[in-house]
């Protein structure tokens, strides 16, 4: 009998044993990650809406585009639906003369009759600082990872063509990368949970427009046992 009790602590954690046995989940080291699913229905914004600014956001052949209009603040598309941890990875070209950005486990309030989108963002910067893939906290405490210039991670952007960027959020910690080598590596518990973002830079009175291009935007949560 000491024996059989020994063996049932072993595989369970237990009231009592055999029939009266109770399985407990032990939480493991990685969350199991759940199925890709792409973030882009056909060529609508289903499950998306526009808050912060007047860009122009559409979809044309599976991209979704976003165009700056003049006199306007930061624009954003932003999930209906909020995560907490998951992985996201996408694809963005973007004009060489317009900032951009991702947000993730972001949130908004109302400021006057505009949205005021905030929380980490994911940079996209095309100019010479290179700090694409750095994370910029948006309309709270500014810079948090951002990248040394003479880095690996800020070599990883390419000018003129499409980059691919990821991100996982687990937990406090935040991982980028762009073009496969890793970026920011951030532990912040300040949100832990929130909609992600496709952010049109504000550019003044600049009349003539300028893009940013989004694609093969997929995420995947990661599931706690």
């Amino acid at each position: 009998m000491l024996f059989r009790g020994l063996l049932c602590a072993t595989v369970f954690l237990v009231v009592g044993c055999a029939r009266h046995a109770r399985v407990v989940d032990v939480p493991t080291e990685a969350a199991p990650k759940g199925d890709w699913r792409p973030m882009i229905r056909g060529d609508t914004l289903d499950g998306w809406v526009q808050r912060g600014g007047g860009a122009s956001f559409r979809v044309e052949g599976g991209e979704i585009i976003g165009e700056t209009r003049p006199n306007q603040p930061n624009s954003f598309l932003c999930t209906l639906a909020e995560y907490r941890d998951f992985e996201l990875e996408l694809d963005f070209l973007v004009d060489s003369r317009l900032n951009s950005g991702v947000q993730v486990r972001s949130e908004y309030r109302d400021e006057g009759a505009k949205q005021r989108v905030f929380g980490y963002q994911v940079e996209i910067d095309p100019s010479a600082r290179h700090w694409t893939g750095g994370i910029y906290d948006e309309g709270r405490r500014g810079w948090l990872r951002p990248l040394a210039s003479d880095s690996e991670a800020a070599k990883a952007f390419v000018q003129g063509q499409w980059n691919r960027m990821k991100v996982r959020c687990e937990g406090d910690h935040i991982q980028t990368w762009i073009n496969e080598i890793p970026c920011a590596d951030l532990r912040d518990a300040m949100t832990k949970e929130g909609l992600i973002g496709l952010q049109v830079h504000g550019v003044g009175d600049r009349a003539d427009p300028l893009r940013v291009r989004w694609r093969n935007i997929r995420l995947r949560e990661l599931v706690a046992q």
